[in-house]
C-alpha cells in the first residue's frame, strides 16, 4: 500500500511558493501569507513584488473594518508601501481607528485614499489625531464621506501642528461656511500646506471670505479648488481682493458657481496686479460677454501671459475672446 503524500506550504522549496505567489493579488499575498509563520515571512521578504510593492490600489473591493484590522497589522513591518489607495469600500469608525494607529507609527507612507467610504464626523476624528504624530504623509483624500463641519475642524486643528501634509481633498463632505472658517484658521499658519480640494460643498460666500482672508497671510497654498460652492458676488470680491496681494496660488477653481458679469470684472481687476495665478477655472458660470470683456482686456496686461491659454480651455465662454488675443 503507497505511502500518501502530503505537502505542506510551510514545507514547500521555495522557488515553488514563489510560483505560487505569483498567482496571488497583492491583498492575499498580505492577507494569507505575511504573518503565519516566520518562514513564510523570510520568503516573501525575498519575493521580488513584496520587495517593490510601492503602491496598493483596493479600492472597489468590498473592504470592512476587520479586513483593515488585518492589513494594517501586516504593513507594520513594511518598508516600501508609499501609496496605498481604499476609495470606494466600507471603512468606518472602527476601520478609522485601526488606520489612525497605523499612521502614528508608519514612516513609509505618502499617500492615502479613503474617499467615498463611512468615516464619518467620528472616524475623521481618529485620522486627525493621527496627523499630530505622523511625518511622512503628504496626500490625504476624504472626500465624500460626510465628515460635516465637525469633521472639518478635527483636522483644521491637526493642520495647525502638522508640518508635512501639503494636500487635503475634502469634495462633497457636506461643509459650510463654518467649516471653511475652522479649516482657514488652521491654514493661516501653515508653511507646508499646498492644496485645499473643497468641490462640492456648500461654503457660501461667507466660507468664501474665510479662505480668502486666510490666503491673505498664507505663504505656502498654491491651489484651490472651490467649484460648486454656491460662491456668488460677495465671495468673489473676497477673493479678488485677497489676488491682489497673494504671491503664492497658481490655481484657483471657481467653476460652477454664482459668478457673473459684475463678479468677473472684480476678478478682472486683481488680475491686473497678480503675476502668480496660472489657473483660473471659471466654466459653468453666469458671465456674458461683457465678462468676457472685462478678462480678455486684464490679461492684455497682465506678464503672465500663459493664464490666457488656461482659461481659453477651461471657461468656454472665453474661447472666442482667447483665440482672437492668443493670436494677436
Amino acid at each position: 500500500m503507497s505511502k500518501k503524500v502530503i505537502t505542506s506550504l510551510l514545507t514547500l522549496p521555495v522557488e515553488l511558493v514563489y510560483r505560487i505567489l505569483d498567482n496571488l493579488d497583492e491583498l492575499s499575498i498580505l492577507l494569507s501569507i505575511r504573518n503565519v509563520c516566520t518562514r513564510l515571512n523570510a520568503i516573501t521578504d525575498t519575493y521580488h513584488r513584496y520587495q517593490t510593492m510601492s503602491a496598493l490600489d483596493l479600492k472597489f473591493r468590498k473592504i470592512h473594518d476587520q479586513t483593515i484590522k488585518c492589513l494594517v497589522t501586516v504593513l507594520h513591518t513594511n518598508k516600501t508601501l508609499t501609496t496605498l489607495d481604499l476609495a470606494q469600500n466600507y471603512i468606518s469608525i472602527e476601520g478609522a481607528q485601526y488606520i489612525m494607529n497605523f499612521l502614528k507609527i508608519n514612516t513609509i507612507l505618502t499617500i492615502l485614499h479613503l474617499n467615498w467610504n463611512k468615516i464619518g464626523t467620528e472616524g475623521v476624528q481618529y485620522l486627525s489625531n493621527a496627523l499630530y504624530n505622523n511625518t511622512t504623509l503628504k496626500v490625504l483624500d476624504l472626500g465624500g464621506n460626510c465628515i460635516g463641519d465637525e469633521g472639518a475642524r478635527y483636522l483644521a486643528n491637526a493642520l495647525k501642528n502638522n508640518t508635512t501634509l501639503t494636500t487635503l481633498i475634502l469634495c462633497e463632505n457636506r461643509i459650510t461656511a463654518e467649516g471653511a472658517y475652522h479649516l482657514a484658521n488652521g491654514l493661516r499658519d501653515n508653511t507646508t500646506f499646498t492644496m485645499l480640494h473643497l468641490n462640492c460643498n456648500s461654503i457660501g460666500n461667507e466660507g468664501a471670505q474665510y479662505l480668502a482672508n486666510a490666503l491673505k497671510n498664507n505663504i505656502s497654498v498654491t491651489t484651490l479648488i472651490i467649484s460648486r460652492n454656491q460662491i456668488g458676488l460677495e465671495g468673489t470680491r473676497y477673493f479678488a481682493n485677497a489676488l491682489r496681494n497673494n504671491t503664492m496660488l497658481k490655481i484657483l477653481d471657481l467653476a460652477h458657481n454664482r459668478i457673473d458679469n459684475e463678479s468677473i470684472q472684480l476678478i478682472a481687476n486683481a488680475l491686473q496686479n497678480n503675476t502668480t495665478l496660472t489657473t483660473l477655472h471659471l466654466g459653468w458660470n453666469q458671465i456674458g460677454t461683457e465678462g468676457t470683456h472685462s478678462l480678455a482686456n486684464a490679461l492684455e496686461t497682465n506678464s503672465v501671459n500663459r493664464i490666457l491659454y488656461i482659461i481659453m480651455i477651461v471657461a468656454r465662454t472665453l474661447f472666442n475672446i482667447g483665440t482672437h488675443n492668443s493670436g494677436s
